[in-house]
């Protein structure tokens, strides 16, 4: 359903600069989920119906696929850092 990246076929220069991207968007995709929130909480004072579960349905997942990414990604690097070197 949602494209996933591979981090095993990377090499370790690819996954530090992944590292540095995630950690940059980590502020953007804490205020996304954020202003979702809010929308939705206004949302529901306002008017209510669907569109509080809709928004807060995607402030979640939002969430939970960029925090599933991060530990992917360190679970990676934490793989190959005990890993011996060939």
């Amino acid at each position: 359903m949602f494209p996933t990246t591979d981090y095993s076929k990377m090499t370790q220069e690819e996954l530090e600069s992944e590292e540095k991207k995630m950690n940059s968007q980590k502020t953007l995709t804490a205020l996304l989920i954020g202003v979702t929130v809010g929308v939705a909480v206004w949302s529901a004072t306002h008017h209510g119906g669907i569109l509080t579960f809709g928004l807060l349905g995607l402030a979640v997942i939002v969430g939970y696929r960029a925090s599933h990414a991060r530990k992917r990604l360190q679970a990676e690097i934490s793989r190959r850092d005990k890993a011996p070197n060939d």
